[in-house]
Parts: C-alpha cells; sequence; structure tokens
C-alpha cells in the first residue's frame, strides 16, 4: 500500500484524493475505476484506483469513518460546487 503515513481521515481529503484520479493529477495511466475494499489481512479499509483489467494502479489506506461515510462518493463521484 502507498504511503502507510498518508491516510485519508476526511471527507475533504477523499474528495481531493477522488478529483485528484479524475484529473489525471496523479499521473496514472489508463485509469478506469475506484472502489473502496477491505484488506483481508488486517481488516483495515483502503480506497484503490483500477485500470481496465482490475490491475490496482494506486491505493491508500483510510480510516474507518471515511470507509463509511464516503461510499457515496466513491459510487458516485465527486459532485461540482455550485
Amino acid at each position: 500500500m502507498n504511503d502507510e503515513q498518508n491516510v485519508i481521515d476526511s471527507l475533504a481529503a477523499l474528495e481531493q484524493f477522488l478529483l485528484s484520479v479524475e484529473n489525471g493529477g496523479l499521473g496514472l495511466k489508463g485509469v478506469e475505476g475506484v472502489g473502496m475494499a477491505t484488506n483481508n489481512a488486517d481488516g483495515r479499509h483502503f480506497v484503490a484506483v483500477f485500470d481496465s483489467n482490475h490491475k490496482l494502479l494506486h491505493a491508500r489506506w483510510i480510516t474507518d469513518e471515511v470507509y463509511e461515510t464516503g461510499k457515496e462518493m466513491v459510487r458516485n463521484g465527486v459532485k461540482p460546487k455550485h
């Protein structure tokens, strides 16, 4: 997992991460999807970026609270602010 010290711990940080993925700010090539998951080994949650073959391109740990409250944001994308 990328950078153990850089855990996403708020909805604002999750939103910023998702916008970075959408805008190409992370330099990832071939991004096709984003999802949340749980590590089978230790139960920690993470947000993952996948390519069209479901290969993991990038992942970041997230807190339990962000996992529970950020599911809709990951599922539906970040809504533009008016």
